[in-house]
């Protein structure tokens, strides 16, 4: 706990095995609680979170990058977290950063906190991609544009909720998909909520997960759209769910396309 608030860290996983253990065992005492939710993996990611003592939970077929974020909130605040820190199991961002970025979200000094790669300028001496960096770059300058905020990037996927953002914000009516993590911070921008960074070194190698340059393509589209719809709901243009407080948001009740690893997954279907 930290200022008497629990901290609940949760990690997305797809075919995670190799790297899983690496990241379990940087996360820090504080940790109250470690849910790790598994997209349909096809390696022995579930079975080694088990005996990492991780709370375990499985969908029953793989729904996306986005919806796996949806289960893991849900449990994380069903599990009764004040502060939800989003950590990749595939170890390229530090675990470490896990007590500061709680810190700054359990005192009140953000509702949102970045892992950010940007700041520091150590992206590319980590690995990143030539042409990902380069996207990095020019798709954060369009947004700060629009969202009329300055961030040094949008695109990590290191980070750190209050309770209140997670209950408040309508996370069923983003994407199952990478765009998910966009959506989340314009969401933030649109319904007020404060955005903090930290710097965050990042390591890129063979078993680190990455999409390709066809998905990279596709979530850049994405990211412009989300950021153009911002941009027409602030000028009364248009409305569009993902931003209105009437939008579906999580309940702490278990959705019926997944289950706590120790069972079999329920038959397929949303």
């Amino acid at each position: 706990m930290l200022n008497g608030k629990r901290i609940v860290v949760v990690l997305p996983a797809y075919n995670a095995e190799k790297t899983l253990e690496a990241t379990v065992r940087e996360l820090p005492e504080m940790v109250d609680i470690r849910i790790l939710v598994d997209d349909h993996s096809k390696d022995g990611t579930v079975a080694l979170a088990g005996r990492l003592g991780l709370q375990v939970y499985v969908h029953d077929q793989n729904y996306g990058y986005g919806r796996n974020q949806q289960t893991c909130y849900r449990e994380a605040l069903a599990a009764g977290a004040d502060v939800v820190i989003m950590v990749h199991p595939d170890y390229q961002y530090t675990p470490l950063l896990v007590t500061a970025m709680a810190s700054m979200v359990a005192y009140a000094v953000y509702d949102v906190v970045l892992g950010s790669r940007i700041i520091g300028g150590q992206a590319l001496h980590g690995g990143m991609p030539f042409y990902k960096y380069v996207a990095n770059r020019l798709l954060t300058a369009f947004e700060n544009v629009f969202l009329r905020i300055k961030l040094s990037e949008y695109h990590t996927g290191y980070r750190a909720f209050s309770r209140k953002v997670l209950l408040e914000l309508p996370l069923l009516e983003n994407s199952d998909d990478f765009v998910f993590d966009n959506q989340v911070l314009a969401q933030c921008v649109n319904f007020g909520f404060r955005i903090g960074e930290v710097s965050c070194p990042t390591k890129y190698f063979a078993e680190a997960s990455s999409i390709n340059f066809r998905r990279s393509v596709t979530y850049g589209l994405g990211v412009i759209g989300t950021t153009l719809r911002f941009a027409l709901q602030r000028t009364g243009l248009a409305h569009f769910q993902i931003f209105s407080p009437k939008g579906r948001k999580l309940d702490a009740a278990s959705a019926g396309y997944y289950a706590a690893g120790t069972a079999e997954p329920p038959a397929s279907g949303r």
